[in-house]
C-alpha cells in the first residue's frame, strides 16, 4: 500500500519510519505547504515531493494517507483523501468541532475508505503494559485516575497556528489535554458524564496555556487531570487507582504497580517506544483498511473533543457541566 504524508511537522520522522517498518506498505509522497519541509522529510526515502496535496491525490500516486496537519484542516483534507479514494489516518484531535468529526467520518463512509483517528497514548508501550495489567483483573476496579502534564506554552515556544483558536480549536487542553482525556477514559473504561476545568491564558497567548478537569465517568470513575505550562519540574505522570493497587506510568521512567507494600516494574523505558508506538498505530490503519475494527474507536476520538469543548464552556461559566449519555440525541 502506497502512503502519503501530509504534513511535514515534527512527529513526521516517526510516521515515515513506521511506514518503512512495516511490510507492505511504502511511503511514496510527502506533502507540505513548505517546500523544504517536504522535501527534507522526503530526503532517501524515494517519496514524490508536493506543496499542495490536492495535486498529491491527482498525480495518484498513494492508496492512503496521514493527515498530519493543523488541526482546523483535518475535515477539508480529510474530505479531499476521500473524495480521491483515498484511506485516511488523522492525527489527534480528530477534529476542532463535533459538526466537523461527524462530517469526517461520514465522508469516509461514504467513499468506502478506511478512517482512523491517531490517538498514539494507545500505543505507547508503557500504557499498553498497563492495560495489560488492568485486563488481568488482579488489582480489582479502577476507582480514580489522576494525570498531570506538562508543557510549553509560551510564543515562540511552538509553531504559531498552535496559538490561533480558529486553527488550533484551543490551546494546551486541546493539544495536551486531548491526550491526557483519551488515556483517561480508555483506562477508566468509561465516558465522562460530568466536567468541571478551569483554564489560564498566561504569557499574551490567545488560547490556554494552562488548564485543569475534573470528570466523573459514567462507572462513577473519578478522574483529575491537569496542564501546567513552563513549570520548574517537568513532568508526565499518570496514576492509576484500583481497589487492590496502584499503577504509575511515566514514558521517561516506565511503568510500576504497587500492590500489598510491594512495587514491580511491568515496563522500563526504552529509547525507541515512542517510534514503536507510531509503527504500530501504523500497522492498526493497515488493519483497518483491510476490514478490521480500528483500535481508538470514532465514537472514542469524538468523545475526546466534545470533553475539551465542554471543558471551555465549563471554565467560561465558572461551574460543573453535565454531559449526556452515549447515544442520547442532543
Amino acid at each position: 500500500m502506497r502512503i502519503g504524508l501530509i504534513g511535514a511537522g515534527a512527529v513526521a520522522p516517526f510516521h515515515i519510519t513506521a511506514a518503512a517498518e512495516n511490510d507492505g506498505l511504502e511511503l511514496t509522497a510527502v506533502c507540505d505547504i513548505d517546500a523544504d519541509a517536504a522535501a527534507r522529510a522526503a530526503s532517501g526515502s524515494g517519496a514524490a515531493v508536493f506543496t499542495d496535496h490536492r495535486r498529491m491525490l491527482a498525480a495518484g500516486v498513494v492508496d492512503a494517507v496521514i493527515v498530519n496537519t493543523p488541526h482546523a484542516t483535518h475535515l477539508p483534507i480529510g474530505a479531499d483523501a476521500a473524495a480521491a479514494g483515498a484511506h485516511v489516518m488523522v492525527e489527534k484531535p480528530m477534529a476542532t468541532t463535533l459538526h466537523d468529526c461527524d462530517r469526517l467520518a461520514e465522508l469516509c463512509r461514504q467513499a468506502g475508505v478506511g478512517l482512523t483517528i491517531g490517538h498514539i497514548q494507545h500505543y505507547m508501550p508503557e500504557k499498553v503494559a498497563a492495560q495489560r495489567v488492568l485486563a488481568t483483573g488482579e488489582l480489582g476496579a479502577v476507582r480514580m485516575i489522576r494525570d498531570n502534564r506538562s508543557t510549553d506554552y509560551r510564543p515562540g515556544s511552538r509553531s504559531e497556528w498552535f496559538f490561533s483558536p480558529e486553527i488550533a480549536g484551543g490551546g494546551a487542553l486541546m493539544n495536551i489535554g486531548g491526550h491526557c482525556l483519551d488515556r483517561s477514559l480508555w483506562f477508566g473504561g468509561g465516558r465522562a458524564v460530568e466536567m468541571l476545568a478551569t483554564t489560564v491564558h498566561r504569557f499574551g497567548a490567545a488560547v490556554e496555556t494552562d488548564g485543569a478537569m475534573l470528570l466523573r465517568l459514567d462507572n462513577g470513575v473519578g478522574v483529575s487531570i491537569t496542564v501546567v505550562s513552563d513549570p520548574g519540574t517537568r513532568g508526565d505522570l499518570l496514576t492509576i487507582v484500583c481497589d487492590r493497587g496502584v499503577i504509575e506510568i511515566d514514558p521517561r521512567v516506565g511503568t510500576t504497580v504497587h500492590a500489598n507494600g510491594r512495587s514491580r516494574v511491568v515496563h522500563e523505558h526504552h529509547a525507541d517506544d515512542i517510534q514503536r508506538a507510531f509503527t504500530a498505530q501504523l500497522a492498526d490503519f493497515a488493519a483497518v483498511i483491510a476490514g478490521a475494527e480500528p483500535t481508538v474507536a470514532h465514537a472514542h476520538a469524538r468523545h475526546v473533543v466534545e470533553l475539551v469543548l465542554t471543558a471551555y464552556r465549563s471554565a467560561d461559566e465558572g461551574r460543573a457541566l453535565s454531559l449526556l449519555p452515549a447515544g442520547v440525541p442532543a
